[in-house]
C-alpha cells in the first residue's frame, strides 16, 4: 500500500483520453447506490458484524459492534468469539486509524492522537481474551501476538471495502506494541504506525537497562525520597498489612492468586517506585511523604494512590490475565533489583506466572520478542515510535537499523508513561505530525513544502481526545 505504482499514471493518463461525459456517467451511476446507502447499514452488510449500540456524538457516527472472529486463525473451522470493537466515523473520504490499547476497548467516543492530526474516521479493537471478547471454553494457546494480528488483518480487510482512504495503525504502551507486532505480520494492510511507550523486551532475562534507568532518572533528591518511602512501607509490613487486612474484609478483596496477603501487600510495595516514575511527573515529588516522619496512615495513603492496594487481589489482577499470561509467555516482564530493600523483600520483584491461575499452563517463548525486534531493525518502513523520557517502560525501547526507511524513535523530555506527539520538542514535534499527515495522505500542500507548518488538522474536544491512561501494575505497561 505504500509503493506508488508506476502503472498508475499511465493509468491516470489514459483515463484523461476517455469521453468525460460517458465516464461521468458511468461513475456516477456506478457510486450512487454506495452513497445513497446509510454507513451503518454498509457496516452491518459486512459478514459476520453486529450492531451492540449506536451513540451520538457531534460531527461523528459512533458504533459499538461485535465482529465474529475465528478463535484459531490457523484453523478457522474450530469454532469464533464475538470481538468487540468500535468505529469512529467521520466520513469514508478521510483516512483511518486502527487504534488498540491492547486491553480492552472504551465503549465511549475517544479519539487518538493520529485521528486528530489527520481528521480521520477511528477503528477500536478490544484485544482477544479480553472479556467480553473471550472465546468459550477460552484455550489460552490461543492468545498470542500472531493471533491478535490476525484478528486486526481480518476487520482491516472487511472494512477496507468502505473506508478506502489510507490507514494508520497506532496504540500506546501495550497497544502501541500491538500494533508494532500488527505491522511485523501484515506489513502490507498499513500505510504508517504510530506506536506510543512501547517496551520492546527482547532478551526477558537480562533487564539491566530498567536498573541503570531507576538509578538516574530524576533527581537523586527525588530518588531517595521515593526509596525511603518505600523501604519503610516494609519496615512497617506489621501495621500496615493489619490495615490491608482490614480494607479487605472491607472490599472483598481475595487473594487465591497471589498466593496470600503478604505476597500481593510486597507487590504492591516493590511497584511503587516503577508506578511513580510511570504515572507521575519529577515535579509530584513534592507530594511525597517524608519517610522518616510520615505515620502509618501517610505511608499507606501514598502507596494506595500510587500502587493500589487493589492492584493484586483476585479483583484487581482477574480483568488483566490476558496480559499476564502474555507477559509470561512472549511478552517478558521486568526483573530489577531494588538494592535498597535488601533484607526488607520476601519475595522479590514477582514474575507473571504468580499473577495467573495456577489451572492456566504457561510456558515462555523466548523467539518471539527477538523475532520482532530484529524485523523492526531491518524492516520498518513508515514507522513512529514515542517514548517519554521518564518513563521506566522507554529503558527497553525499540531501535531502528541501516535498513529502515522513513521511520523515526523520538523522545519526549520529562515526559512519563502519557508521552505523545504533542509532548516532542518543536522540531520533532512539527516533523512527526507531518509524517504522520504524510502517511495518512493528507499533508496539505503547506507542509509538503516545509514540516514546520505541520498541525493537526481536527479542532480540539476536551471529551474525545482525553487519553483513558489506565492504572497498571508493574508488569503491565
Amino acid at each position: 500500500m505504500r509503493k506508488t505504482l508506476g502503472w498508475l499514471l499511465s493509468l491516470v493518463v489514459l483515463i484523461g483520453t476517455m469521453g468525460a461525459a460517458g465516464f461521468t456517467a458511468q461513475a456516477a451511476t456506478a457510486a450512487g447506490p454506495a452513497a445513497a446507502t446509510d454507513i451503518k447499514d454498509q457496516i452491518l452488510g459486512i459478514p459476520g458484524m453486529s450492531l451492540i449500540e449506536e451513540k451520538p456524538y457531534p460531527g461523528y457516527r459512533f458504533f459499538v459492534l461485535n465482529y465474529e472472529q475465528p478463535v484459531d486463525h490457523r484453523q478457522p473451522w474450530k469454532g469464533t468469539f464475538k470481538q468487540r470493537l468500535t468505529l469512529l466515523h467521520k466520513d469514508v473520504s478521510r483516512p483511518t486509524v486502527f487504534f488498540t490499547s491492547g486491553y480492552n476497548v472504551n465503549p465511549n467516543p475517544r479519539r487518538s492522537e493520529p485521528t486528530t492530526i489527520v481528521d480521520g474516521n477511528q477503528v477500536s479493537l478490544e484485544y482477544r481474551f479480553f472479556t467480553p471478547s473471550r472465546p468459550d471454553p477460552a484455550n489460552w494457546a490461543n492468545l498470542d501476538i500472531w493471533q491478535a494480528a490476525s484478528d486486526q488483518h481480518r476487520i482491516f480487510t472487511a472494512l477496507k471495502k468502505t473506508y478506502t482512504k489510507n490507514w494508520l495503525a497506532t496504540g500506546g504502551s501495550k497497544g502501541g506494541m500491538t500494533a508494532t507486532y500488527y505491522e511485523r505480520f501484515y506489513p502490507r494492510d498499513m500505510d504508517g504506525v504510530v506506536a506510543y511507550v512501547a517496551p520492546n523486551d527482547v532478551v526477558n532475562s537480562e533487564d539491566s537497562a530498567y536498573d541503570r534507568f531507576f538509578a538516574k532518572v530524576g533527581t537523586k533528591e527525588c530518588r531517595d525520597k521515593l526509596n525511603a518511602v518505600q523501604r519503610e512501607a516494609l519496615v512497617r509490613r506489621e501495621p500496615l498489612e493489619a490495615k490491608y487486612a482490614a480494607a479487605a474484609a472491607e472490599n472483598g478483596w481475595t487473594f487465591t492468586t497471589a498466593g496470600s496477603l503478604d505476597k500481593a501487600y510486597e507487590a504492591v510495595v516493590l511497584d511503587y517506585v516503577w508506578a511513580f516514575w510511570q504515572y507521575s511527573l519529577l515535579s509530584d515529588c513534592a507530594t511525597i511523604p517524608a519517610a522518616a516522619t510520615a505515620s502509618d496512615q501517610e505511608v499507606w495513603d501514598t502507596v494506595d494512590a500510587i500502587s493500589g492496594f487493589s492492584a493484586y487481589t483476585d479483583q484487581g489482577l482477574e480483568t488483566y490475565t490476558p496480559y499476564y499470561y502474555q507477559a509470561g509467555t512472549q511478552l517478558g516482564s521486568p526483573d530489577i533489583k531494588q538494592p535498597h530493600l535488601a533484607g526488607l523483600s520476601r519475595y522479590g520483584y514477582q514474575p507473571p506466572r504468580n499473577f495467573v491461575p495456577r489451572d492456566i499452563p504457561m510456558t515462555f517463548q523466548p523467539a518471539a520478542m527477538r523475532d520482532v525486534d530484529n524485523w523492526v531493525r531491518k524492516n520498518a518502513d513508515q514507522m513512529l515510535f514515542v517514548y517519554g523520557q521518564n518513563d521506566p517502560w522507554g529503558a527497553e525501547p525499540f531501535h531502528l537499523g541501516y535498513g529502515v526507511r522513513d521511520s523515526y524513535v523520538m523522545i519526549a523530555p520529562g515526559a512519563n508513561h502519557g508521552a505523545n506527539v504533542a509532548k516532542l520538542l518543536d522540531e520533532e514535534r512539527t516533523l512527526a505530525t507531518a509524517k504522520i499527515l504524510q502517511w495518512a495522505g493528507v499533508a496539505p500542500a503547506a507542509t509538503l513544502a516545509d514540516a514546520r507548518m505541520a498541525a493537526p488538522l481536527a479542532a480540539p474536544d476536551a471529551q474525545l481526545d482525553q487519553r483513558d491512561l489506565e492504572r497498571e501494575p508493574q508488569l503491565r505497561p
